[in-house]
């Protein structure tokens, strides 16, 4: 078991994990820029304003993978699919939200609570959006393990 606070790294892909030989796909990540590739501009706006307020929030891992773009401290709590004209994309909360801006809401425990978003414009970033940011980053940090 990993010691309270360190962090694992796989030997073999370099990732990092809570957890001591987390099961994952050891697989070299991509490169961000080709996610982006196909999109308009206002896409790349937004996920960078994403990630600005998350590293507001203190530190945290861009990881683009071959499927998503996700967002790592201890775990993974956000993840982004940038579409041609949006960026889809999910946040993991420790509780249920209702709100009409989330598409899709799915329980996996109490703690680990999927709320799927879709973003169009930088102006969707606003202090709503960002006090979910911080809630996903205190599951990313898991806060709620303190």
């Amino acid at each position: 078991m990993t010691a309270p606070g360190a962090m694992w790294r796989c030997p073999s892909c370099g990732r990092t994990f809570a957890a001591t030989g987390q099961v994952h796909t050891c697989r070299a990540l991509g490169d961000l820029d080709a996610h982006f590739a196909r999109c308009e501009p206002a896409v790349r706006a937004v996920f960078d304003g994403v990630v600005a307020a998350v590293r507001a929030l203190g530190p945290v891992e861009v990881l683009p993978e071959r499927t998503r773009v996700a967002l790592h401290a201890r775990m993974s709590f956000a993840a982004f699919v940038p579409r041609r004209r949006w960026l889809d994309g999910h946040l993991v909360l420790a509780r249920v939200v209702d709100s009409a801006r989330f598409r899709r809401v799915e329980v996996y425990s109490a703690h680990n609570v999927l709320h799927a978003v879709r973003l169009t414009s930088t102006a969707e970033l606003d202090d709503e959006f960002r006090g979910w940011l911080a809630e996903a980053y205190l599951v990313g940090v898991q806060h709620h393990r303190r």
